[in-house]
């Protein structure tokens, strides 16, 4: 697979939006306009955290499987702990994801008003240095989301503190992946056509071949090669109904390697940003123009559209 051109995505500098904010917000939202997707390089997450976290990475999804499977919470919709291979499948495919993943949340102090919705991470006894790496890194994640996502506001006219109540406490996710070695003959690919369901998704690990976005104008597959380090960010469908379809969600897949690299793993680590489980997520005013009528009248929590999406690709049952 993995002949598909690349697309043209802009690679910007977070670094650029301490001079002028207001002209990192346009590269982001034409960027967003046009792919759904942005590349974002000096995006502030330590180097030295990111290399821990890979090596923590490897270590975990190396334990022995019946091990990792003490981590799954049968029910839980994969929301923390480990979620095993084959487990979920993109909205509408006929083969489950050639996968495997951890999701990190929040860790939120006893008696929090979102504890009944956000559940408390579970931590494995080993790998030693996983628990404190992976809260440095959820941590570093949230601050550049709150980056972006104040440009965001200031590309969709909005005051750039605009979501910081939104996503305070927000039900966040940080998603560790692991694909491992396939057989030539792999039903299914390592993850199906699929947009995300929250409001941005920051990725680290895009640089090892395999991403592609579906571009509307052309109705191609585009591969997506960010250089060593730089995030791609996408938006998500919480953004996209926020904003009226303004700011696109864009169908995208993970394709399988080329034989000769079938025996790798591949491993990436996604930061789904999510408002918290209360934020109403009701169009806004300003993308409601004559030529864009509102697409949705009726507003949901994020906790009831998550619960919708989880059902779909088979995290939750009905």
């Amino acid at each position: 697979m993995l002949h598909s051109p690349l697309a043209q995505v802009p690679t910007l500098s977070l670094a650029a939006q301490a001079d002028d904010a207001q002209g990192f917000a346009a590269d982001l939202g034409g960027s967003f306009r046009r792919f759904g997707f942005a590349i974002v390089a000096d995006h502030g997450i330590p180097q030295d955290l990111v290399d821990r976290a890979w090596a923590e990475t490897a270590k975990l999804f190396a334990l022995p499987d019946e091990e990792k499977r003490q981590y799954h919470v049968p029910g839980g919709g994969g929301a923390r702990g480990y979620t095993p291979f084959k487990t979920e499948i993109a909205k509408g495919a006929s083969a489950v994801d050639l996968k495997e993943f951890w999701h990190v949340g929040r860790e939120l102090p006893a008696g929090h008003r979102f504890s009944d919705s956000m559940a408390p991470n579970i931590w494995p006894s080993r790998p030693d240095g996983f628990r404190d790496t992976f809260i440095e890194l959820f941590a570093a994640f949230d601050r550049a989301g709150d980056r972006l996502l104040s440009a965001i506001a200031l590309n969709l006219g909005l005051d750039p503190h605009w979501f910081d109540p939104a996503v305070k406490d927000g039900n966040s996710v940080l998603r560790l992946l692991h694909y491992p070695p396939i057989p030539q003959d792999a039903e299914g690919v390592r993850a199906g056509a699929h947009e995300d369901i929250n409001l941005i998704t920051l990725l680290l690990g895009a640089e090892e071949a395999g991403l592609e976005l579906l571009d509307r104008d052309s109705g191609k597959w585009l591969a997506i090669k960010p250089p060593a380090d730089a995030l791609v960010v996408n938006v998500g469908d919480m953004l996209q109904r926020l904003t009226n379809h303004v700011l696109p969600s864009t169908t995208h897949r993970v394709v399988n390697p080329p034989p000769e690299r079938r025996g790798r793993s591949r491993y990436s680590m996604p930061f789904f940003l999510h408002p918290a489980p209360d934020f109403l997520i009701q169009t806004l005013p300003g993308t409601i123009t004559g030529d864009n009528p509102n697409r949705y009248e009726t507003p949901i929590t994020a906790h009831d559209y998550l619960h919708e999406r989880l059902v779909e690709i088979g995290l939750v049952k009905k």
